[in-house]
């Protein structure tokens, strides 16, 4: 440490403050203790300190109390919770409550090095001025529901808590948990996205905790995996309801334990990650459904941020398209085009239940399809609406590829002429509606599933039926 800090660790037993002082002041740090929340209050009225380290339960009172103290009084300070073993209720109520982080009992000294030295890195960057815009400022808009965003998304950065993204398909969830990782003490960390849905059931295991070299068939070499790739960093698991139960499970242990074992691994490798989770389902109801466990929900949902979709701040329009047409001309290497009033306000006018994402595939569309610098209504080709009401936030969840939800009639899958029995009709329905989706995500299959409303599971079974695989 090149200045002076000082951490309050407050223990009411003696044996784990002198281990605490001694790993702390080999880092560095002045080390000031306490073993009661009193004496810890007094003690805090008395110095300032950079950091504290408190036990959950004291003599006369817990550390969720002195947690509120340093909040109400000393809101820059950030502190970390010692918990029992195996007590992650505990635990995640002091995240709730605004701690930075915690640490278990018996203490992994290595795991407690890496919480400080995050907690310090985010005491100095509060206190430097911004050498440059804030990185969340990337998400384009100034309606009241992105400047909600973006404040809600600087404090949960300062935390180390997880992060549940909820919000619909195209919406810009990713982005957001770009926008969480790149201003906080992670930054310099690896930033590490997958998506749950696109991997095989059978390679989960060795695709999030890695593998040994001969574990099974095929495995010529030791191969890292996602947690052990995000060490340091953050780990963003899209389309979190897509991992199957017995994955859950797996996936519960290694964030109470902040440690993986590789498959064919002998011992568990410790890690320090960051999660931030995101869906576009339903993650509550599908607990109630049994269809995801209750347990994980509530270690992944300590802090709940929501994504609006584009219809809820239609005032971000004119500035979304700027742009997206500035980034295509640039692409494209040609003149950034204009809209025409009538084409403003059929984009006003337009639901996107595909979101932000739908409206870049609109632009291109047009922009490449479009004789002149002028993009006309008629130019951007909007879908008609058959159903006046908006699209669901959360589709119905985890449906079975059978019971897949129907698809919304279009021109460009209107049912054909002639007398043919119903099911017949609506698979060819269904057929033309995939075949126009998968073009306009450029065969991009999981794209593809997520505009059509449907699972990528669903998708690939109706892929294999209709024969276009």
């Amino acid at each position: 440490m090149t200045e002076d800090r000082c951490a309050l660790v407050v223990d009411d037993e003696r044996d784990i403050r002198e281990l605490l002082v001694l790993t702390l002041t080999r880092m560095g740090l002045r080390v000031e203790t306490a073993a009661t929340l009193s004496m810890a209050k007094s003690q805090l009225s008395n110095a300032k300190f950079d950091f504290c380290l408190t036990d959950m339960r004291l003599p006369d009172g817990s550390g969720l109390d002195l947690l509120s103290h340093i909040a109400d009084n000393y809101p820059e300070m950030p502190v970390a919770m010692l918990t029992a073993f195996g007590n992650m209720e505990a635990a995640v109520e002091a995240l709730k409550r605004g701690a930075f982080d915690f640490v278990a009992k018996p203490v992994d000294l290595k795991v407690l090095r890496n919480l400080v030295q995050h907690a310090l890195d985010l005491r100095s960057e509060r206190k430097e001025a911004p050498k440059s815009p804030a990185p969340e400022k990337r998400m384009d808009g100034n309606s009241p529901a992105m400047e909600q965003l973006r404040q809600t998304i600087a404090k949960v950065a300062r935390s180390q808590a997880p992060v549940y993204i909820l919000g619909e398909s195209g919406a810009g969830k990713e982005l957001a948990a770009r926008s969480i990782h790149e201003t906080s003490p992670r930054a310099e960390g690896p930033f590490v996205p997958v998506n749950c849905g696109a991997i095989p059931p059978e390679l989960m295991e060795s695709e999030f905790f890695g593998h040994k070299k001969g574990s099974f068939t095929g495995a010529h070499a030791d191969k890292q995996g996602l947690f052990q790739a995000a060490n340091g960093g953050s780990l963003f698991l899209d389309e979190v309801a897509e991992l199957p139960l017995a994955m859950q499970v797996k996936l519960l242990r290694a964030i109470q334990e902040k440690s993986v074992r590789p498959v064919g691994g002998q011992v568990e490798e410790t890690v320090d990650v960051r999660l931030i989770s995101a869906t576009h389902k339903d993650l509550a109801a599908l607990v109630e459904e049994g269809k995801f466990r209750h347990d994980l929900y509530y270690r992944i949902n300590v802090i709940e941020l929501r994504v609006p979709p584009l219809r809820e701040r239609v005032e971000d329009l004119d500035m979304l398209t700027q742009t997206i047409f500035g980034k295509l001309a640039e692409r494209h290497s040609a003149a950034v085009p204009t809209l025409s009033a009538e084409a403003k306000a059929a984009l006003r006018d337009y639901p996107f239940p595909g979101n932000v994402r739908e409206l870049e595939n609109i632009l291109e569309r047009a922009m490449t399809l479009s004789d002149g610098q002028t993009i006309y209504a008629e130019d951007l080709n909007l879908p008609k609406q058959t159903v006046a009401a908006p699209a669901p936030s959360f589709p119905v969840a985890d449906l079975e590829p059978e019971a897949a939800p129907a698809l919304p009639v279009t021109p460009q899958n209107q049912a054909p002429a002639g007398t043919a029995a119903l099911p017949e009709a609506l698979e060819e329905l269904e057929k033309r509606a995939i075949e126009h989706a998968l073009l306009e995500n450029r065969y991009n299959k999981t794209k593809t599933a997520a505009q059509l409303g449907i699972t990528f599971r669903a998708l690939r079974y109706k892929l294999k039926k209709l024969g276009l695989d």
